[in-house]
């Protein structure tokens, strides 16, 4: 069960993001779109951090994950395959339960582990320049 159906929405996360994400046999770069103090992840904890809130450490986390969004449309700007490495970028569009629009930029690089299953090691997300 998710966060708004008041499931263990934490431990749902957790075990999604040590899936997805080499944190258990690799560096991961993880820079959060929203992070400003502790900017960049590299643990489990972090990241799980970053995406459903609640830990101590990370006091500015109010949980990306768990925000208010109804919609998530990705497109792509590019990528490399390079040997046993992946690299995308582009524009993430996500939109809010109450129809606001947001976007933000990311890059991604993927690399498969000992399984062959594609694992996470570099996410970056950040929103776009504002022109002053």
């Amino acid at each position: 069960m998710t966060y708004r159906e008041g499931g263990d929405y934490k431990q749902l996360a957790h075990d999604f993001i040590k899936d997805m994400y080499a944190y258990d046999n690799s560096e991961v770069l993880f820079k959060p779109t929203l992070a400003s103090k502790k900017m960049f992840r590299g643990d489990l904890e972090g990241a799980v951090s970053y995406f459903v809130a609640g830990n101590d450490k990370y006091p500015e986390d109010n949980g990306f994950a768990i925000g208010p969004w109804a919609d998530l449309e990705f497109e792509n700007a590019g990528y490399i395959v390079e040997d046993n490495i992946g690299i995308v970028m582009g524009n993430k569009h996500l939109t809010q339960t109450n129809g606001n629009k947001v976007v933000a930029n990311y890059t991604m690089g993927f690399k498969p582990n000992a399984n062959g299953e594609l694992q996470i090691v570099l996410h970056h997300s950040s929103l776009p320049n504002t022109p002053v």
